[in-house]
């Protein structure tokens, strides 16, 4: 079986796991005092060009998404997000679960837009009944989105505007970051990007690292003290060295960005594939994730070869699925199943 169903089946970038071998019998501090997480720290801030912010490294997405909503928001305000937000429906209402509602806003390519702010946050200003109801306190968004759809430079300015005219900020969730960035369609840089939000994360889960993502925090308002809600959250690792070798890694030579772009190249191989075959393609998605839709016959073709995930049926014979490349994509793999689907 070959695996094309997330962006999390292999283990770690060849380097990393060499680093860890080569530094695993030095002593150093934990906690993440150790150089390797400062080394990892300076090197992300360079790469963001933002010589003033705080890097916090934590074990996992959800994880870096409760850390981070939760550290921004009052307890009577929401946070807005897409509909198919990660924190709206694959979370476990983890949010929630901090006491903080999530206003999901319903969108037909994943993204959500300035004017969809402005008119929740308006509608919550001018309500006879605001002091009854829950202040919308901050704005969610991932890039890339969950469907793969990315932001353009533009949009983002208009949500960061909005943001600024409503004094709430805006948080980016970039599990798949690397991927987004690195799209042909991008028109963005990590430092344009950064600049925009208040805070937001570096996804090294999805892209090369074993474990861990790098939480940017951006807006001096939200620094004080922050170690110290991490570990109330139990985001603290006493072997933070882990994390910190892990990005500093990523983060030489410009390692990340490369292993990134092959991800993207061997998801665009797959998606001409299925376009030669004159399979329909759900969605816009130029990243590292493609959506083609599937007869029963079609989908059969793939059994016992193949993993995809499910998306969702569009009526009873066509079906979304996804196919999902990584950093550690081969060629070879991407050759099988492009063969496959020459079939169709």
């Amino acid at each position: 079986m070959i695996y094309f169903q997330c962006d999390y089946t292999e283990g770690a970038h060849p380097l990393i796991m060499q680093k860890l071998m080569d530094t695993n019998l030095e002593q150093s501090p934990g906690y993440g005092y150790d150089k390797y997480c400062e080394s990892a720290r300076a090197k992300i801030r360079a790469a963001c060009s933002l010589p003033d912010a705080d890097v916090y490294f934590i074990s996992g997405g959800t994880q870096t998404n409760l850390i981070a909503i939760g550290s921004m928001l009052r307890p009577y305000e929401s946070v807005i997000s897409a509909v198919e937000g990660h924190i709206a429906c694959h979370e476990v209402g983890a949010i929630e679960a901090t006491g903080h509602k999530v206003t999901a806003i319903v969108s037909d390519d994943g993204k959500i837009s300035a004017q969809q702010v402005r008119e929740i946050c308006a509608d919550f200003e001018t309500s006879p009944d605001h002091d009854f109801m829950v202040k919308p306190g901050m704005v969610y968004i991932s890039y890339p989105t969950e469907s793969g759809t990315l932001y353009t430079k533009r949009e983002l300015m208009d949500l960061r505007a909005v943001c600024t005219e409503y004094d709430i900020p805006l948080y980016i969730d970039g599990a798949r970051l690397g991927y987004g960035l690195m799209s042909p369609k991008s028109d963005i840089t990590l430092p344009e990007l950064a600049a925009l939000c208040d805070m937001f994360y570096i996804g090294g889960t999805k892209c090369g690292a074993y474990i861990g993502e790098a939480l940017v925090i951006n807006n001096p308002k939200y620094k004080a003290c922050y170690r110290n809600f991490i570990k109330q959250r139990g985001g603290v690792l006493a072997k933070g060295r882990l994390m910190g070798i892990q990005f500093d890694t990523l983060f030489t030579d410009g390692l990340y960005f490369d292993i990134c772009k092959n991800a993207v190249a061997q998801a665009l191989r797959i998606r001409k594939a299925f376009e030669d075959a004159g399979v329909t393609i759900w969605g816009t998605s130029y990243t590292n994730q493609q959506f083609p839709i599937l007869t029963k016959a079609q989908l059969e073709k793939f059994e016992g070869k193949f993993a995809y995930e499910f998306w969702g049926k569009l009526d009873e014979e066509r079906t979304v699925v996804r196919f999902c490349t990584c950093w550690a994509t081969k060629d070879e793999n991407v050759d099988a199943l492009i063969e496959v689907i020459k079939m169709l």
